[in-house]
C-alpha cells in the first residue's frame, strides 16, 4: 500500500521536475529513460520505460508523474505521443514508486529491503545478485501482491 495517493511523498521536494513526450503506455511511479538516438520533438526528448538491458544498472533515476494537468490519476496509464511529467528525485526523498508484479514468485518485500529497477519494465524488484545501483529502500512491507501496485519507497542516490 502507497503511502497517500501522490507519487512525490517528500513534503518539500528538491529534485529536478522535467517534461517530455511518451513513448509507450507507462503508468505513473515508473522509473523512465530518454530514448536513445532520437531527435527531440518541440525540443523536448522522448522518453521510454528504462531499459539500459540488465536490472539494476546505474541511470538517472527519473519518476513519471501523473498528468495531473489534464486530471488523470496515479493510476492513469499515459498514451504514447503524450506530453509527459517526471521528477528526478534527490537522496533522502520518499516516493511512491510501481513496483512490479512477478508471477509466481515469493516477491514479498520488508522495511528496508533494498530495490532496484528492473529494466524493461521501469518498475522497482527486489535486489538480486550484485547490480549497479540499489536507488530505493523499501519503507513498508509488501506480502503476496498479485498485480503491480505503488509502494512507499526512499530514493537513496546509489
Amino acid at each position: 500500500m502507497a503511502k497517500g495517493n501522490e507519487i512525490i511523498v517528500s513534503a518539500d521536494p528538491k529534485g529536478t521536475f522535467l517534461e517530455g513526450v511518451i513513448s509507450g503506455t507507462p503508468k505513473p511511479g515508473t522509473i523512465m529513460e530518454i530514448v536513445p538516438a532520437t531527435a527531440t520533438v518541440g525540443g523536448e526528448f522522448t522518453w521510454r520505460a528504462y531499459q539500459p538491458g540488465t536490472d539494476g544498472q546505474q541511470r538517472l533515476i527519473a519518476v513519471l508523474l501523473p498528468d495531473t494537468l489534464q486530471g488523470q490519476l496515479a493510476t492513469t496509464a499515459y498514451v504514447s505521443g503524450a506530453r509527459c511529467f517526471l521528477y528526478c528525485p534527490i537522496p533522502g526523498e520518499d516516493l511512491n514508486v510501481l513496483k512490479g508484479d512477478v508471477a509466481g514468485t515469493a516477491d514479498d518485500f520488508a522495511i528496508g529491503d533494498l530495490l532496484m529497477v528492473d529494466s524493461g519494465t521501469g518498475k522497482v524488484i527486489a535486489t538480486t545478485g550484485t547490480p549497479e545501483s540499489n536507488p530505493f529502500i523499501c519503507l513498508e512491507t509488501v506480502t503476496d501482491p498479485t498485480a503491480d501496485q505503488l509502494v512507499w519507497v526512499k530514493f537513496t542516490g546509489q
